[in-house]
C-alpha cells in the first residue's frame, strides 16, 4: 500500500454515497453534506467522497461522463 493512498472497502463507499443523498436536505449545500458524512465515517478527504458521488452519478446515467 502506498503511503499517501488509503483504500476504502466498497461497502463504505456505497454507504457514504447513500448517506449524503439522505442528509443532503439537512445542509445548506451538497458540499456541506459531503463534509459532514466524510467526517462521521472517517473518510480522510471530502474530495474523495465527492469523487465517489460523481462516479456513482455517472454509473447511474444521471451525469455525463
Amino acid at each position: 500500500m502506498s503511503g499517501s493512498s488509503k483504500r476504502y472497502p466498497p461497502e463504505l463507499r456505497e454507504r457514504a454515497v447513500r448517506m449524503v443523498a439522505e442528509v443532503r436536505s439537512q445542509h445548506p449545500s451538497e458540499w456541506a453534506a459531503i463534509a459532514s458524512v466524510a467526517s462521521k465515517l472517517g473518510i480522510g478527504s471530502t474530495e474523495t467522497l465527492r469523487n465517489w458521488i460523481r462516479k456513482d452519478q455517472v454509473d447511474a446515467g444521471q451525469r455525463p461522463g
